[in-house]
């Protein structure tokens, strides 16, 4: 018995070690997502407090009339700036313009609180069952989002108040003790925002009748309070613009993300929009509404929630972007079976939610209907179509995990793998990855613009490698340029390859890698990705100029025509590229990335033969269209390297082939989960409070 007691201790001393050491490091991640959340919020406070008096708070100054009080003897809509409630004009009565520069501070610092008060509330309204993990890091993380949400800064920029209605449905639901206290909050919230009327049957299907009856008297009673106070206004939002429809500018206007807006810039008009509107918005809420039901009853009350929030942005008459915070409340809800699958419908919302449509799209006449409407298209789909996982599925809380390579040793002993290029056996989704793709190559594009110098330092550099070249004897773009002039035939095919490769070959490489060879597609992607941000490097440190935008040099440019070294500005064209990133060139850069991409992986020798000759056609196609110098292809031809090396540093080698025979011929990994097989339950938590 002593033996066995002496045996045992030290196994329950590394079990307590290991649980020590997680601990630990959650601790670490913790304090480091409330740092980076402080961070973001002190950024958004500054950018808001830094700018000019007139260009801040726009909004917020439309709250006061000529003579210091609120409107009180002119009407709040006289411009049609003003886009609330008369309720809410009512409230916000006693505020005066001695008090305007104290109530910009105030007004900042108060709404930050009421960001921090939200995320908390998302945050312990989590549903449940959620791990220890998840309770560690979910207030900082949720925050943090918010900060970064265009609703958010937005409402900063603009002095809105559209945090206050969502915070007061929040409160009613999960933190207010009593049906009618939670009633009357989110009777409150309706008076500010009518559309959040919607949250009344939403109480009553779900067994909260007097929390509905009072949500609904509030509303009625501080409607018509505003309607004896303020008779005129009252009339002018309720009747002439029909629920605030047109007020704080034009209703067919992108920044307008409700259906009624989206059939205005789809050409419908008058009663045909009107009567698609009504029977569109019907049927949404519910949809809506049913989904929210089931959703509330199964456990998950906030997704509820965010559910018929994302309903009413589609029915109100005008949906600003200050009152779209709804949309990102529903990453709460899980969907995908998958663990591969399960973070698509959270950084696709993530990515809505904080980035322009611009950068989540391309700018195409095909694509423009979608791109006005992004932020509407994912409230209607989280509304009415994402197929959200129930708490009762066995995927809810185990997804059918993803399957990896066997683990490698690191290189160096201070230099640990990343854990997100782990070297993974099962192809990526596919929507997830074209969204990063997209986002990833704009955020590029961002940071090549951003990256310009000045003309002169770019033609220093130029002479510079022009000496360089002289010395090495490799100044042979003179030559080569003005000898492909000269065959027509030859000049056209090399502007062609120049304007047409450059992005459907590596494009073309990764689409047949994520199609036949999904083993090795994330460790391509991962090496072009390194070679990409190595040469935004040198874009910053050494703008060049290439040899066409070069006077007195004698290139000719025959992709882009002739010169005007007579504009001082030549050559930069700010508003559309950086032409000062030539060095390194990433037209060869990405070229031979998918040379020595094709020669590894292709089975045929003919194959890597071909793979091979993209690089050198497009190593003569720059320098004969009289883009790069010679010295700019070698500098693309180390950015891959490095690339590569950096892949290798921190994944390792890339899966072996052996590592296919796990893959089946459609590229997919049979389910690791036997027929009898539980998913483990995660760490039990407190419970949370609910409706009640």
């Amino acid at each position: 018995m002593a033996n066995a007691e002496h045996r045992e201790r030290p196994a329950e001393a590394s079990r307590a070690a290991t649980v020590g050491d997680t601990g630990s490091r959650l601790r670490t991640v913790r304090l480091g997502l409330w740092l980076l959340a402080a961070v973001l919020a002190v950024r958004q406070v500054a950018a808001v407090l830094s700018t000019p008096r007139g260009e801040r708070l726009t909004d917020l100054e439309t709250w006061f009339g000529h003579d210091g009080v609120l409107q009180v003897s002119g009407s709040l809509y006289a411009s049609t700036r003003f886009t609330g409630t008369p309720f809410g004009g009512l409230v916000l009565k006693p505020l005066t313009r001695s008090a305007e520069q104290a109530l910009g501070w105030g007004w900042t610092f108060g709404t930050l609180l009421l960001v921090v008060a939200l995320g908390l509330i998302v945050a312990r309204a989590l549903p449940r069952p959620v791990g220890r993990r998840t309770v560690t890091l979910a207030a900082p993380v949720a925050i943090s989002l918010l900060m970064l949400s265009l609703p958010v800064r937005n409402t900063l920029w603009l002095g809105q108040t559209s945090v206050i209605p969502v915070l007061l449905v929040l409160l009613g639901c999960f933190v207010a003790r009593g049906q009618r206290t939670g009633g009357i909050l989110i009777g409150v919230a309706a008076a500010l925002q009518p559309a959040l009327l919607l949250f009344a049957p939403l109480l009553r299907f779900t067994g909260r009748r007097r929390a509905a009856a009072a949500s609904g008297l509030t509303f009625a009673t501080g409607t018509a309070l505003a309607w004896a106070a303020m008779r005129r206004d009252s009339y002018t939002y309720w009747v002439h613009h029909r629920a605030g429809a047109g007020l704080g500018g034009r209703a067919d206007d992108p920044a307008n993300q409700s259906l009624h807006g989206a059939l205005l810039r789809l050409g419908v008009e008058g009663p045909l929009e009107i009567g698609l509107f009504l029977l569109i918005g019907a049927a949404v809420v519910t949809l809506a509404l049913r989904r929210a039901v089931r959703y509330a009853r199964d456990g998950q009350l906030l997704l509820a929630v965010a559910i018929t929030g994302c309903a009413a942005i589609v029915v109100s008459p005008a949906s600003w972007q200050h009152q779209l915070l709804w949309v990102l409340l529903t990453v709460v809800g899980a969907v995908g079976r998958r663990a591969s699958d399960r973070l698509v419908w959270p950084v696709a919302v993530v990515l809505v939610m904080t980035l322009p449509a611009a950068m989540i799209l391309p700018n195409t006449a095909v694509l423009q209907p979608i791109r006005d409407n992004t932020v509407l298209l994912a409230a209607l789909a989280a509304a009415t179509a994402v197929p959200f996982l129930s708490r009762t599925s066995p995927y809810f809380r185990t997804p059918v995990p993803t399957r990896y390579a066997e683990p490698v040793p690191t290189r160096f002993r201070y230099v640990p793998l990343l854990p997100f290029l782990r070297r993974v056996l099962t192809r990526p989704n596919l929507l997830l990855e074209l969204l990063l793709i997209r986002v990833t190559y704009a955020a590029y594009s961002k940071v090549r613009l951003a990256a310009a110098g000045s003309r002169e330092r770019a033609e220093e550099h130029a002479h510079q490698i022009l000496d360089l070249e002289r010395l090495l004897h490799l100044d042979i773009e003179y030559a080569v340029n003005h000898a492909v002039v000269e065959i027509g035939g030859l000049r056209n095919f090399f502007d062609f390859y120049y304007t047409s490769f450059h992005f459907a070959v590596p494009l073309t490489v990764l689409g047949l890698l994520y199609w036949r060879r999904p083993v090795d597609y994330r460790w391509a992607r991962a090496s072009i990705g390194f070679t990409t941000l190595l040469a935004l490097v040198g874009f910053w440190l050494y703008p060049l100029a290439p040899p066409r935008l070069m006077p007195n040099l004698g290139i000719i440019d025959t992709v882009y025509g002739v010169q005007d070294f007579s504009q001082p500005d030549y050559g930069t064209l700010t508003a559309l590229t950086n032409q000062y990133a030539a060095m390194p060139s990433l037209h060869f850069g990405w070229s031979l990335w998918c040379g020595l991409v094709v020669a590894l992986i292709a089975p045929r020798a003919w194959m890597k033969a071909l793979g091979l000759l993209h690089p050198l056609f497009t190593a003569a196609a720059i320098v004969a269209t009289g883009n790069h110098w010679v010295l700019d292809a070698v500098g693309g031809a180390l950015v891959v390297v490095a690339g590569f090396g950096l892949t290798y540093l921190f994944q390792g080698p890339r899966a072996r082939p052996a590592a296919d025979a796990a893959v089946t011929g459609t590229g997919t990994v049979p389910e690791p989960r036997t027929p009898g097989e539980k998913p483990t339950d995660p760490v039990p938590v407190q419970e949370g409070p609910a409706w009640s």
